[in-house]
């Protein structure tokens, strides 16, 4: 991005994170790697520096500057990370920021905050765009264009580590021998694009360790979904070939074998083996359909990805497209923050060089607009690709016309979002009136808690603000204190809001409530309050509702009290109504026992954030229970790892047979040594 007042597309990294570690290194690829490793942050001029600040600051250190590409970091009052930012001339460009006057608002407060900064030379400016966007994604400076949705994708794996591959679907990072496909957009695309392809291809999708244990075929065999390796009903020769087969399908040779499928549908037809013909047939159906419910699948476009802005009312959208294999794999819409004043074109650019810091880029990118520094960035990606990367603007034929579809998309997602911003403040502003709060809330925390008879108990919190329900910030308590009674709803509450707020002092106690957030948001001048959207998501919370009465009111108030915060964090009880009938609950606000209208519209915003608040709860609780009642009591023996207990399990059946084994049939079995089959032994029998 060229070098203007604010370039948004600037990242760097903080001292821990520039690491020259191998693990850190491998998340940038080869190209960054090498840089992660020759890089060295230069904190020259500190010393001499640590009574100036702002423009003053700026300019004696950039005096020390070189005359080549790199990155910088600019540093509040309290050591939060402001801005990082490129350069192709890292004294040219941060010499701007010393200048007096000519700058915006937004950009002359940032100088005002800044009370240190570090600097790192590269070698390319290209380099410096691969750091600057790892570094942002990281450190999620305050002024910088920020991704915020940083969910991972999910990809579909063909493994490759085992004799009969199965075909999964796969997040996160990819370090599994396989071949991966993707990105889809959604978990639903890869479940309903894998369901297909087992009906069109048979491959298993069963774990490594289910496959080995089988001794008959299982159910997706009966119905057609699965040729059934596990147990030799087919070949493993033909299996590869379907495995082939699948692959090349994902690889975008899917002509090649639906037309080699109709021959051999053919072929069985003449032979006058109408059941394997039959067989052909519903393969082929399913690859149609895998085809068809992508929505559009457009010629000429194999592998792109097709990015959309849409600015307005002082927020961004910006919609991705996804064609692997001719084939449209789904669509996610982002919501990424930055300045209003910011043009599209620095905005999307930015938005770009942090889309693929964790992710490969495809062979051809399609925008709307002409980037700031379009080449540049084609180029970083392609060096972390490893591969050519093009960046195109069409504006006609097929790829406009996919350009012009992700416009349209990009608008209509901006517009809803905007309608819920408006509903959601103008809830959060009747919040205030009706609970006599001092300000907005910006950060609203629920708890609940979910048991059975005190069994599986867990506490749930749920964070919701000026956009919904915040999901990042949820957090779930597993209960662990024993001298809790089961059923004990009070100590449950008790232990969740100590264990909560005492970690909330220990890491963020110099972020006091109230008025306070700005000064440690870094807002201390009276005509930034307004701007203070643009501080991170508070980590305290302006309202806390409790799902109960005054007795879990009480229980939490004590804890607070207890911990000296009782007056800087506001509590509210929401009990059940006369019957538990929703529409008549009682509000517990200190002194106070009130209800609220039956149709009050903030009413009905409580009642969905303890709805929430409930499900999260219950969900939490079932994932729970149904992780004890599948445990095995092998995984609680320490030195017992998966080949060990396979091996067990496949001599003895079950664990319990296991448990009931003397040394003498522990020690027969293949990869039981003498130590271990006494460690099992002793596991299962008190010798005291």
């Amino acid at each position: 991005m060229p070098d203007t007042d604010f370039d948004p597309e600037d990242e760097s990294p903080d001292a821990e994170a520039i690491d020259a570690s191998d693990a850190e290194a491998e998340t940038l690829g080869e190209a960054a790697a090498a840089l992660l490793k020759s890089i060295d942050w230069n904190d020259a001029g500190k010393a001499e520096s640590d009574d100036l600040e702002g423009a003053e600051l700026i300019a004696f250190l950039v005096k020390r500057l070189p005359n080549q590409p790199g990155v910088y970091r600019m540093f509040g009052a309290g050591g939060e990370v402001l801005y990082v930012g490129k350069a192709r001339s890292l004294k040219k460009r941060v010499g701007n920021y010393a200048r007096l006057g000519g700058h915006t608002q937004r950009i002359a407060r940032m100088i005002r905050l800044t009370r240190q900064m570090e600097f790192v030379t590269t070698r390319t400016e290209t380099e410096a765009l691969l750091l600057e966007a790892n570094l942002i994604k990281r450190l999620k400076p305050r002024f910088n264009v920020l991704m915020r949705d940083d969910k991972s994708f999910p990809y579909i794996l063909v493994t490759d580590d085992h004799g009969a591959p199965a075909i999964v679907k796969h997040r996160g990072a990819r370090n599994r021998k396989g071949s991966f496909f993707g990105p889809f957009a959604s978990a639903g695309a890869v479940d309903r694009t894998i369901n297909s392809l087992q009906r069109a291809f048979l491959l298993r999708t069963c774990t490594d360790s289910v496959f080995e244990s089988r001794s008959r075929p299982c159910l997706l065999h009966q119905i057609k979904r699965c040729a059934a390796p596990c147990t030799g009903e087919i070949a493993e020769e033909d299996y590869r070939g379907l495995v082939k087969q699948a692959k090349a399908f994902l690889s975008g040779r899917s002509g090649q074998v639906k037309q080699s499928m109709a021959e051999q549908m053919t072929r069985a037809s003449d032979d006058l083996d109408f059941e394997r013909a039959a067989l052909y047939r519903d393969r082929l159906a399913a690859l149609s359909h895998v085809q068809s419910h992508q929505g559009i699948n457009p010629s000429g476009v194999e592998e792109a990805d097709v990015f959309a802005i849409h600015q307005e009312g002082g927020l961004t959208c910006v919609q991705v497209f996804f064609f692997r294999t001719g084939q449209n794999w789904g669509n996610r819409a982002y919501f990424p923050k930055a300045d209003p004043l910011l043009e599209p074109e620095s905005v999307l650019g930015a938005f770009i060089a942090q889309f693929y810091d964790d992710k490969p880029a495809p062979r051809l990118i399609l925008s709307p607009i002409k980037l700031d520094d379009q080449e540049l960035l084609a180029e970083a990606l392609g060096l972390k690709a490893d591969r050519r990367v093009k960046i195109e603007t069409p504006s006609r034929g097929v790829k406009g016309d996919l350009v012009d579809h992700a416009k349209s998309n990009a608008k209509e997602a901006l517009g809803r979002r905007l309608a819920e911003t408006s509903s959601q403040g103008r809830l959060l502003e009747g919040l205030k009136e009706t609970f006599s709060l001092e300000r907005t809330p910006r950060r609203i925390e629920v708890y609940d808690n979910s048991h059975i008879m005190g069994t599986n108990a867990v506490g749930a919190m749920i964070v919701a603000g000026q956009e919904g329900f915040v999901k990042s910030q949820y957090r779930k308590f597993n209960i662990r204190s024993t001298e809790i009674t089961p059923g004990d709803d009070f100590g449950m509450m008790k232990e969740v809001m100590t264990r909560r707020f005492s970690r909330l002092l220990k890491e963020h106690a110099d972020e006091a409530p109230g008025a306070a957030k700005e000064a440690a948001a870094g807002i201390t001048d009276p005509d930034d309050i307004e701007d203070a959207g643009d501080a991170p998501f508070p980590a305290w919370p302006d309202l806390v509702l409790i799902d109960g009465g005054k007795g879990q009111i009480s229980a939490v108030r004590s804890i607070l009290e207890g911990l000296g915060i009782a007056d800087q964090v506001l509590t509210i009880g929401v009990a059940k109504g006369v019957d538990r009938d929703a529409g008549r609950e009682r509000f517990i606000q200190g002194s106070k026992d009130f209800t609220l209208p039956p149709r009050d519209p903030v009413l009905y915003f409580v009642q969905r954030l303890r709805d929430e608040a409930h499900r999260f709860a219950i969900g939490t609780h079932r994932a729970k229970r149904k992780k004890e009642m599948i445990k095995n009591p092998l995984d609680e023996i320490a030195g017992i790892g998966p080949t060990r207990k396979r091996a067990l399990l496949q001599h003895f059946g079950t664990a319990k047979a296991v448990s009931r084994a003397g040394l003498p049939d522990l020690r027969a079995v293949d990869g039981i040594s003498e130590a271990i089959a006494r460690l099992v032994y002793d596991h299962f029998h008190d010798n005291g």
